[in-house]
């Protein structure tokens, strides 16, 4: 039989002893290898290198220079690419991990940000240089750079309510058509048009709507990133008749 000394160096429930202080550097260093592997790159970069790709052929191969609409439009691979993006762990994983489940969908989230900000500034550049040097002062970008920081706050926010629906294990196969279609729903609604294209909103009006429209939609996802699991699942009728 244990001793009485053995069993109450025990933890409480587990039938392990507590790990010392100096385990928690291992353990984070472990949590920070999750976390990067979790994050879905493959995709990522797939859907931003495809866009940029593209970008650059048509900027090699066409006879006039490149407008923002060609540039909206190789956006759209990278904002279905973040749709992939954040992904809450399994309840089994997520009760043995010393930290909210809301921060690994955040940290991947971050983790993605920069790859898809590089994806934004090299299209733009390929753009850019497609200018004559005669063209005179060229459209105000930052329009187009708001809009792009507002579809994939829109992509990371569609992607959070799925992660919390009966669909959560398709992933961004759902997600990814969903958030173009809410894209391209507040593109065409009369009214909503007004503030966010150009024509015939300015490019200052603009600029703001998208941004509001982003704050709104990371908003969105930090609550939905917050609930526990997921809200929206029901057992199916026939497996309520079975228990019965």
């Amino acid at each position: 039989m244990p001793s009485t000394e053995s069993t109450d160096q025990r933890g409480p429930g587990t039938g392990r002893r507590p790990g010392p202080a100096g385990s928690w550097p291992s353990t984070l260093s472990a949590l920070t290898r999750h976390l990067v592997l979790s994050v879905p790159w493959a995709t990522l970069l797939a859907g931003c290198a495809t866009g940029t790709v593209l970008l650059a052929v048509l900027g090699a191969t066409s006879r006039t220079p490149l407008d923002q609409g060609t540039v909206r439009l190789t956006f759209l691979p990278a904002v279905a690419a973040m749709a992939f993006v954040p992904r809450s762990p399994s309840p089994a994983l997520a009760g043995t991990v010393p930290l909210p489940a809301w921060v690994i969908p955040v940290a991947q989230t971050l983790l993605a940000a920069p790859a898809v900000a590089i994806t934004c500034w090299a299209q733009l550049v390929i753009m850019t240089t497609t200018l004559p040097a005669d063209a005179g002062h060229p459209s105000a970008i930052y329009p187009l750079i708001a809009q792009f920081t507002g579809w994939c706050a829109i992509g990371v926010a569609v992607a959070t309510a799925c992660d919390r629906s009966r669909y959560s294990d398709l992933g961004g196969a759902v997600a990814a058509p969903l958030a173009l279609g809410v894209i391209a729903l507040a593109w065409v609604t009369p009214g909503l048009k007004d503030a966010l294209a150009l024509p015939p909103a300015t490019p200052q009006t603009a600029t703001i709507a998208w941004y509001i429209l982003a704050t709104g939609a990371l908003a969105l996802a930090v609550i939905g990133m917050r609930d526990r699991w997921h809200r929206y699942t029901r057992p199916c009728p026939r497996s309520r008749a079975t228990r019965n």
